[in-house]
């Protein structure tokens, strides 16, 4: 494709900075928990016990013999617990940290529109949908690869827009994920070449914040744009059911960006986001808010 020349004004510049600053600020309170290299006691080791009598017990297990489980809880308190005792033991999302236990995000591999660098396990998936009108199915695969794709579900409309979105995740070290992958969407009444992007995106990571940047070039019709597309997006634990996130996009050749703050509401396997998306710039017209509203579900290893 052709490169367009920038038409925008110097506010586009001054808005693509303002983002900047925007997840800056979003993120700054939790600086130290993203650069630092210490794991909390990790989440796939932390289980949740049902006894018999119906109490429930959180921590990790020590270690199992004739005498009983060896289970310290995530205040730290040791215990001993009979075999015949126990009814039920499950594996945990979350993580213990400074003696409580904090659930996990279930939907912690995508922002609003836009993924993360994190990968699903092999084995999980979710079903999704955004603005009510697009299903999304994806299931991860040997923990590295996402593969996702949906259909439009207009009312009554002859024609319906198909997408198909993969990812690899082959960089996993520490709190840093770094993943690449496509976004490709075509119609189902005329299938022609079809629209999309590719990028590449890099995630940094704590228990309670994380920041992803990307770089998308969008194409059409075969044609690549030389120009990139901005990704900047910031989440932020607040409590064990919610998590402010933010998800803000600076195309090129334009002044226009576009921000978004919002908050998702999760229990272990659903998670339902409400945001509102402010495209800003001098093209910007009409009412100052998009609202964002998706949902999904969560299935398979955790």
């Amino acid at each position: 494709m052709p490169s367009r020349r920038r038409t925008g004004k110097p506010g586009g510049e001054i808005m693509s900075k303002s983002t900047v600053v925007f997840v800056v600020l979003l993120l700054l309170p939790h600086y130290e928990d993203l650069f630092a290299q210490e794991d909390s006691v990790a989440a796939k080791q932390v289980r949740r016990i049902t006894l018999k009598d119906g109490s429930e017990l959180v921590g990790t297990i020590e270690s199992e013999d004739t005498a009983g489980t060896q289970f310290k809880t995530v205040s730290g308190v040791g215990l001993t617990i009979p075999r015949s005792q126990i009814k039920l033991v499950e594996r945990l999302s979350g993580y213990a940290s400074d003696g409580e236990y904090r659930s996990e995000d279930p939907n912690r591999t995508r922002l609003f529109l836009a993924p993360t660098a994190r990968s699903l396990k092999n084995g999980q998936g979710y079903f999704s949908a955004y603005e009510i009108f697009f299903p999304l199915v994806a299931v991860g695969i040997a923990d590295v690869v996402t593969l996702a794709g949906g259909i439009s579900l207009f009312p009554f409309a002859s024609n319906q827009l198909f997408y198909f979105a993969p990812k690899v995740t082959p960089v996993h070290v520490k709190n840093f994920h770094l993943a690449g992958g496509l976004l490709y969407v075509n119609g189902t009444s005329s299938v022609g070449d079809g629209v999309g992007i590719v990028y590449g995106l890099g995630t940094f990571e704590a228990p309670t914040a994380g920041l992803t940047v990307g770089l998308g070039w969008g194409f059409a019709r075969g044609d690549l744009e030389n120009k990139p597309i901005v990704l900047l997006g910031g989440e932020v634990q607040l409590s064990n059911s919610a998590k402010l996130i933010s998800e803000n996009w600076i195309p090129p050749n334009t002044d226009l960006v576009f921000l978004s703050l919002g908050v998702r509401f999760f229990g272990e396997r659903l998670a339902a986001d409400f945001a509102l998306i402010h495209p800003a710039g001098t093209g910007a017209q009409g009412f100052p808010f998009v609202p964002w509203i998706g949902f999904a579900y969560n299935f398979g290893a955790r």
